[in-house]
């Protein structure tokens, strides 16, 4: 009886040992997946998605420690360097440097981004006293995971593929239209490093402290504020059907004619032949008319007085 007891144990000891492994494998494979998944959403610019995946890769389990740092760094770098979210990525930094202490391999980088962070939220005072605290380690072993080939390094930092690619993105729909072949590719790195090293010299020289530069610096970041408000609040608000298309042609139909060198009407251009025209002219109308709208209301609300006789 004690015997068959016994098998009875042995057999469920291991059948748990069994699932046990079982259970482990199906993680680890499920870990990598979310892995791969997550550096693919990377590639292609999804980058709110990539970090939703990297936190949920680190909820698995079973991931050393150097492998939760490098994921915690490559969300504080997707915070930073794509979506300028910087308190988001000093959470991040800030992270690695208190629960990793132990990955010398990335801790001057993670000090020099904090520092960075800070400056760029504008806490100067912190930032000072970031930089007063941090280490300075071996700046070429800082491990470095951006997608795509390296196409240029400036010293210790690389620009990869993925990083040309962005900063083309970046760029306004026209210029962008222009930066499609390899060679102007080429020709956009070069410039783009032209820019980055003169950055640095100009760093290096303290002209970020430059009155000049502290208040255009001001001042483009009020015209960026008030762009970003404009986009919100009035082009985000902005319908148009084409239905109404239709009727702002044929309520301006003299507008869209075609004329002699003498001025003389030669014909009526038909709707569709000036489609692209009418809708331009329509959603600026309709953009001027809601930015009308938003001031005329914010100067009720904050009590706006004009004098305008005093104007000389």
């Amino acid at each position: 009886m004690k015997f068959l007891k016994a098998k009875i144990f042995l057999a469920l000891v291991i059948m748990l040992l069994l699932i046990n492994a079982c259970s482990n494998q199906s993680a680890s494979g499920n870990a990598d997946q979310l892995r791969e998944y997550a550096g693919d959403l990377i590639n292609r610019s999804l980058y709110k998605q990539a970090i939703a995946a990297y936190e949920e890769y680190l909820k698995v389990g079973h991931i050393k420690e150097q492998e939760q740092a490098n994921v915690n760094y490559i969300i504080a770098g997707t915070y930073f360097d794509r979506l300028n979210d910087y308190e988001s990525a000093l959470t991040y930094y800030l992270k690695i440097k208190h629960f990793y202490p132990e990955e010398k391999t990335l801790m001057n980088d993670v000090n020099k981004r904090i520092v960075a962070c800070l400056e760029r939220l504008e806490r100067t005072e912190d930032a000072s006293q970031a930089l007063s605290e941090s280490v300075q380690l071996d700046p070429n072993a800082v491990i470095q995971r951006r997608p795509g080939e390296i196409v240029a390094e400036l010293g210790n930092r690389q620009i990869t593929q993925g990083d040309l690619d962005y900063e083309i993105s970046k760029l306004s729909p026209t210029i962008r239209n222009q930066v499609t072949t390899r060679e102007q590719k080429q020709d956009f790195l070069r410039e783009y490093v032209a820019t980055e090293l003169l950055y640095d010299t100009a760093q290096r020289a303290g002209l970020d402290k430059d009155p000049e530069v502290i208040e255009g610096s001001f001042q483009a970041k009020k015209a960026l504020m008030v762009q970003k408000l404009l986009q919100d609040r009035v082009a985000g608000k902005v319908e148009i059907e084409e239905s109404d298309l239709e009727l702002y042609y044929q309520a301006n139909k003299e507008r869209f004619v075609e004329k002699d060198e003498q001025g003389n009407i030669i014909r009526e251009l038909p709707f569709s032949e000036v489609h692209d025209q009418v809708s331009q002219e329509f959603s600026r109308r309709k953009f001027q008319d809601a930015y009308q709208g938003l001031i005329e209301k914010m100067i009720l609300a904050e009590g706006v007085k004009f004098y305008e006789n005093r104007v000389q």
